[in-house]
């Protein structure tokens, strides 16, 4: 597909609402996939420091 301007690529064809909505969804569940486990690998080591701390002091 070729388009003349910038303006009508983003226009999509007049299909701009479903295609960009459909590129915006697929990455926010990307970011989603690669966030969520970092931040649950963070808690975990910090809940395991946490509980070596307590540990040491008994």
């Amino acid at each position: 597909m070729s388009f003349n301007s910038f303006a009508e690529f983003l226009a999509m064809g007049n299909h701009a609402l479903y295609v960009w909505s459909a590129y915006g969804i697929s990455l926010l569940v990307l970011v989603i996939n690669v966030g969520v486990p970092l931040l649950a690998k963070r808690r975990y080591l910090q809940e395991q420091a946490r509980r070596l701390r307590r540990e040491e002091l008994k």
